[in-house]
């Protein structure tokens, strides 16, 4: 329980994260503009497709957690999942993103049955590999160090994703609207997060056991579940993260294609072909980039002034910013990216803290109640993410549909006023609601370290 996490195993903990992340980002920032403009769907039908399956999806995620903490095999409860799952995640990934030829009703029908798949296996794969850093080490600051690692790897992986993505499809299609450029991509990245997961899977370990290896009922761990106060309040705060990051990120490239000016491309070669980025890919890179600066500077910041107080100061800090990118004009390309810069190394900053409070209030439960149950505790994380993403992903396809969005024609004022308060106001408003939770945190620093030592004395005393 005490073993140091060496580099190699951070690194292999990393990978998982890397896989999730890339379809994750690929959903965020571009399957609303596949259904749309590639696939030939109404805005206003894919926000409520996003509603209906994600609201699904995210009750799942419980389910997945109470599964995993049931599982008993020779490579622990969580490892497991990463290798079983890993082919199914890729398969569906892709299927999610062929475009079969139907008339309107079957086109609805297809999406909805390989979209709500593809969610039910990310959270078949994602939920148990969350709840891993519960179980890979019982101290806080490792758990700070491991989280930091998973997200620098997140966000290396979406940046890959988002490098890469646009060169591809135009590579293998000819243009971004074309079904075989996205269908062959995603293939590609599919293999991938394959050997990702299985990396992770092989380099990584689980080491904190129970104080009670007695098997607790649904029910038990349920009571215990709504008695955590901890918990509840991440999942307030984790909504209003999300809902932050999907708003923006879904209407990112609308906000590109359809409102501010200029088409400069950037050139560049890989394996003695020629590829090119758009300003949409470029903004898109930064962000990621500047997320990776954010989670690097998470870790120190929450070691000396806390985890509570480095997610408030970063939350209020994207909201502000948030509410001035409104007042860009389409000119103002210098400003916007510069500002896209700023908000995402605070929204970098928060998503390590997130994770790592999770586990903080997995050990809260067991200290508490005397039993453990990381999985049902970390699928809140999980929950969290797909409420979050399915509000902000639903709203982005409803506001669409409202201002009065039309797929591949010249936007109304009215159309691109919409895409802006997507990229500012609204997200501003769930970063305030995030801080607000986060106000009622009750784990501080102090508490933390107690709840620490008592839970391990007990271990030892169990061994």
């Amino acid at each position: 329980m005490h073993d140091k996490i060496s580099l190699k195993e951070k690194i292999g903990y990393g990978l998982g994260d890397a896989a999730s992340s890339m379809f994750w980002k690929i959903f965020s920032m571009y399957l609303l503009f596949f259904y749309t403009d590639v696939f030939g769907l109404a805005p206003a039908v894919v926000g409520t497709m996003f509603l209906i399956t994600r609201i699904w999806d995210s009750c799942f995620d419980p389910i997945v957690g109470i599964i995993a903490d049931r599982t008993k095999s020779k490579w622990g409860k969580f490892r497991p999942y990463l290798l079983w799952v890993a082919i199914p995640f890729a398969v569906i990934g892709v299927l999610t993103f062929y475009t079969p030829d139907f008339d309107e009703k079957g086109k609805i029908i297809y999406a909805y049955v390989t979209y709500s798949a593809m969610m039910m296996i990310y959270s078949l794969i994602n939920v148990p590999y969350a709840s891993l850093l519960g179980v890979m080490s019982s101290d806080r600051k490792e758990r700070n160090t491991l989280s930091s690692y998973r997200m620098v790897f997140a966000f290396g992986g979406s940046l890959l994703a988002l490098w890469l993505i646009e060169p591809l499809v135009n590579y293998f299609g000819g243009s971004l609207n074309s079904k075989t450029g996205w269908l062959a991509t995603i293939a590609v990245f599919g293999v991938i997060t394959t050997v990702f997961f299985w990396a992770c899977f092989f380099f990584t370990k689980e080491r904190v056991k129970p104080i009670s290896d007695e098997q607790t009922n649904l029910k038990e761990d349920l009571k215990d579940l709504l008695k955590n106060k901890p918990w509840w309040i991440l999942l307030g705060a984790g909504i209003g993260a999300l809902i932050f990051n999907s708003i923006r990120d879904g209407a990112a490239v609308y906000y590109f294609k359809y409102y501010v000016s200029g088409s400069v491309n950037f050139d560049f070669s890989l394996f003695g072909t020629d590829f090119h980025m758009t300003p949409t890919s470029i903004y898109l890179v930064l962000g990621q980039a500047a997320n990776i600066i954010g989670v690097i500077a998470a870790t120190p910041i929450a070691n000396r002034i806390g985890k509570k107080k480095t997610f408030f100061g970063a939350m209020s800090f994207a909201a502000i910013l948030s509410l001035i990118f409104y007042f860009f004009g389409k000119e103002d390309v210098f400003l916007i990216m510069s500002f896209q810069l700023l908000i995402s190394i605070c929204a970098g900053c928060v998503f390590p803290l997130i994770w790592s409070m999770y586990a903080d209030s997995a050990d809260y439960s067991e200290w508490k109640q005397g039993r453990r149950a990381t999985g049902l505790v970390f699928s809140a994380s999980s929950m969290s993410q797909k409420f979050g993403w399915t509000i902000g992903g639903a709203g982005a396809g409803w506001l669409l549909g409202y201002y009065g969005f039309q797929a591949n024609v010249e936007q109304t004022s009215t159309a691109q006023n919409g895409i802006q308060l997507m990229l500012s106001i609204l997200p501003a408003i769930a970063a305030v609601i995030s801080v607000v939770f986060i106000l009622f945190y009750p784990l501080s620093e102090e508490k933390l370290q107690i709840i620490e030592q008592d839970l391990n004395e007990k271990r030892d005393q169990s061994n």
